[in-house]
């Protein structure tokens, strides 16, 4: 696999202004690869468009420091007025939250971890069918959400399932993401 990418962000720099991030995103976002492709290409630099600059780094110490901040937990085996505010207040104010009680079993939580694990470590032939930005799609490979909005790139790639309003077929999904495997 040929990964241009790599190339010129190793060969362009800032001094002579060469280095053209919208075409390495481009690039980038239509090897249908993901981060994972460009591990597997045996990038020896990371690209470019993954730097997030020193002032972003400076600031991200600043605002966290050493603080032991801890992700909002939800358990919902609690009151449900008092469960959907805690809900709410953790998206305002974090953005996400950690659920418990739930009544999922560990080993069905296990299994969907290893279906990730199992899809990322499929050839990047395979995993490509599935890259696309389409939310409506039951399945979805990509990487990074706002790839060509944000002023750099996170270097993950994700992959969704859209369980609403119905599950998806099985046929529908990566056969190493079934249930079951």
């Amino acid at each position: 696999m040929d990964f241009q990418i790599t190339r010129k962000t190793e060969s362009s720099g800032t001094k002579d202004g060469t280095y053209d991030r919208e075409a390495e995103i481009k690039e980038f976002d239509e090897s249908k690869s993901g981060v994972k492709g460009l591990v597997d290409s045996g990038v020896k630099k990371v690209p470019r468009m993954f730097h997030c600059g020193q002032q972003l780094v400076a600031r991200a110490k600043n605002t966290f420091g050493d603080s032991k901040l801890s992700v909002p937990i939800i358990d919902l085996g609690g009151q449900h007025k008092e469960t959907v505010t805690k809900i709410r207040s953790a998206c305002r104010e974090w953005g996400f939250f950690q659920v418990i009680n739930h009544g999922i079993p560990v080993s069905v939580l296990d299994e969907m971890i290893n279906g990730i694990r199992r899809f990322h470590e499929q050839d990047t032939e395979v995993r490509k069918q599935f890259y696309g930005r389409d939310n409506k799609k039951k399945f979805v490979y990509y990487s990074n959400t706002s790839l060509y909005k944000d002023k750099f790139a996170n270097w993950r790639d994700t992959v969704g399932f859209s369980m609403a309003p119905d599950i998806p077929k099985p046929a529908e999904l990566p056969h190493v993401c079934r249930y079951g495997v």
